[in-house]
C-alpha cells in the first residue's frame, strides 16, 4: 500500500511500455528481489514506489519480468555470497524468460566497486547505496548499460516522507530514522557502505508515521544502523527518547495500553543507549517493551579489539536498569564468536554473561573475515572448527534459556498481531515481545471463535504451550 505524496509520472525518455506481437502497447513489467536487513527493505519499498509512479507494473514472477532488480546485502561473507547466488539465478531469465535488463543495487556494488563488473558480466547496471534515487533511469536508459553508479553515500539525500513507497505488508512498516553509522567497530563495513550517521529531522519522521498509520499500519518498527544514537548529529541535537515519546502520542489515545499502532525499536547500541530512552519506553505502553541491543561480546579484551567502548560491568548495569524500570522488558542481543584473539577464557566469560543475563532472544554469528576490514589485520585468527564449536555451545545454552523464558507465558493472556492464516482455524502472529523476521512466532487456534481472524488485526490469545522460540495458544477476542 503506497505511502507518501504522489510523484510525477515518468519523465520524457523513460520507456515504461512496449509492443506485443499484435502491435498493442503493453506496460513493461518489473520484478524486484530484496535481500538483507529491514533497512534494505525500506530502500526496496521506496524504489518500488518510484518505479510504479514512473509507469512500471510489478510482477511476482521473474519469468515474466522485462526488467529484474536485485537489492543486495554484503555485510558479511555469507550475505555477499547469497546476493551473488540470487543474481546468477535471476540472470537465467535473460535467456529463458522475458528479461532484457538486470539491475543490481545496494551494498554489494558499493563494497566491491567497479571490480564487480568483471565478476558479474550478466548485470547491465550496478547502483551503489548512494544511487537509489537513480533507479528509474537505470532500469530504462541504455546509456547506463554495463556500468556502475557509485556516488559517495555521504553526499546522498536522506529519505523523506515525501518519497513514494509501496509497503511489502499493509500492517507492518519499518520507519528508517537515520542512515549510516559513525562508529568504528573493527569488524564492520557499514560506515564505508552507508556513510557517516545522518539523522532525519523529527518532524519529517512524524509526518511519515502519520501517513503510515493513516494507511492502516498496525506496527511501526524504528530502524537505523545505530538507532539509539538518533539525533546527536542534528542541529540542535535531538534524541530517541524525545522522538519515541512524540510518536507514541500520534494515535490520539495518549499511549493507552490497547492503542495502535505498536511502536518497536530495533538495533540499539550499548554506547548510545541512555536511561532517558528506557524511561520513555516505561512511560509509553504502546511502545513494545523490547530492547534489541547487540553487545557482540562480553570479554573486555575482545570488546577492545572490536572497537566497542564499554565493559562487561557497563552491560550488567544497563540490563539491570532496563529490567528495573521495565519489569516486563524483553532483551534481545547479537553476539560474534571466533573473533581474532578470542581465547577459551574469553569465550567462557561470554557464555557466563549470556547465562547471567538470561536474554530472551539471542542471535550469534561466527566472525566473518575480509581483507577490507580493520579486524583482518589483527593477530591470532581463530580456526573455523573452533569458532563453529563455540557457536554451537553458545546457541545450545541459549535454547535452554529461551525455553525457560517462554514457559513463563503459559496461562497468560497476550496481545497478538495476526499475520498469516495457516488453514484449519490456525493462524500465525507476533506478540509485542516477538520482532518480525528475527524472533519466534505465536500460533493462534481460532477454532472456538464464531468468526475468522483477520490478517493485520489484533487478537487476545491465552498461551497454552511454549517452545524454545514459539508460543501456542487459543484466541479469545478481537480488538
Amino acid at each position: 500500500m503506497p505511502a507518501g505524496t504522489p510523484k510525477p509520472p515518468a519523465t520524457k525518455g523513460e520507456k515504461t511500455d512496449k509492443q506485443d506481437a499484435e502491435g498493442n502497447t503493453v506496460t513493461m513489467k518489473l520484478y524486484l528481489e530484496s535481500l538483507g536487513c529491514a533497512r534494505n527493505q525500506v530502500d526496496s519499498e521506496i524504489m518500488i514506489g518510484r518505479l510504479t509512479e514512473a509507469g512500471w507494473a510489478l510482477t511476482d514472477d521473474p519469468a515474466e519480468a522485462d526488467t529484474i532488480v536485485v537489492n543486495t546485502c554484503s555485510f558479511i561473507e555469507s550475505a555477499a555470497q547469497e546476493s551473488i547466488d540470487v543474481i546468477l539465478e535471476l540472470a537465467e531469465y535473460k535467456q529463458q524468460g522475458a528479461c532484457s535488463r538486470l539491475v543490481v543495487t545496494g551494498c554489494l556494488p558499493e563494497r566491491y566497486r567497479t571490480d564487480i563488473k568483471k565478476s558479474l558480466p550478466e548485470v547491465d547496471i550496478f547502483l551503489g547505496t548512494g544511487a537509489f534515487d537513480r533507479i528509474v533511469e537505470a532500469v530504462a536508459r541504455p546509456r547506463f548499460s554495463h556500468g556502475c553508479l557509485l556516488p559517495d553515500p555521504n553526499e546522498s539525500i536522506l529519505q523523506s516522507q515525501n518519497l513514494p513507497r509501496r509497503l511489502s505488508l499493509p500492517h507492518l512498516a519499518y520507519l528508517k530514522i537515520a542512515e549510516g553509522c559513525s562508529k568504528t567497530c573493527t569488524y564492520c563495513i557499514i560506515p564505508r557502505l552507508r556513510g557517516k550517521m545522518k539523522s532525519r529531522p523529527a518532524e519529517d519522521i512524524l509526518a511519515e508515521a502519520r501517513q503510515l498509520m493513516s494507511a492502516g499500519v498496525k506496527e511501526l518498527v524504528l530502524v537505523a544502523q545505530d538507532t539509539t544514537a538518533y539525533g546527536a548529529d542534528l542541529t540542535p541535537p535531538d534524541d530517541l527518547s524525545s522522538l519515541i515519546s512524540r510518536l507514541a502520542l500520534l494515535n490520539g489515545q495518549g499511549g493507552a495500553c490497547d492503542a495502535e499502532p505498536w511502536l518497536r525499536v530495533l538495533y540499539g547500541h550499548p554506547e548510545s543507549i541512555d536511561n532517558s530512552f528506557v524511561d520513555a519506553v516505561a512511560a509509553c505502553s504502546n511502545i513494545c517493551p523490547y530492547f534489541d541491543i547487540p553487545i557482540q561480546h562480553a570479554s573486555p579484551t575482545v570488546l577492545k579489539r572490536m572497537g566497542r567502548n564499554y565493559s562487561p560491568d557497563d552491560l550488567y548495569r544497563l540490563f539491570e536498569y532496563i529490567r528495573t524500570r521495565v519489569p516486563d522488558a524483553v532483551l534481545r542481543t547479537t553476539i560474534i564468536v571466533g573473533f581474532p584473539g578470542e581465547t577459551n577464557a574469553d569465550f567462557d566469560m561470554l557464555l557466563k554473561f549470556a547465562e547471567d543475563v538470561h536474554f530472551d532472544n539471542l542471535g550469534a554469528f561466527v566472525y566473518s573475515d575480509a581483507q577490507d576490514l580493520p579486524s583482518h589485520r589483527l593477530p591470532d585468527p581463530i580456526p573455523a572448527n573452533v569458532a563453529k564449536a563455540r557457536y554451537h555451545e553458545l546457541m545450545s545454552a541459549q535454547v535452554d534459556i529461551s525455553t525457560k523464558n517462554n514457559s513463563r507465558y503459559i496461562g497468560r493472556i497476550v496481545r497478538v498481531l495476526v499475520e498469516e492464516s495457516l488453514g484449519n482455524h490456525l493462524y500465525a502472529g507476533r506478540t509485542p515481545f516477538q520482532a518480525p523476521e528475527v524472533d519466534g512466532i505465536s500460533y493462534i487456534n481460532g477454532a472456538t471463535l464464531p468468526f475468522p481472524l483477520k490478517i493485520g488485526d489484533f487478537a487476545d490469545m491465552r498461551v497454552t504451550d511454549a517452545m524454545e522460540y514459539d508460543l501456542m495458544g487459543e484466541a479469545l477476542c478481537m480488538s
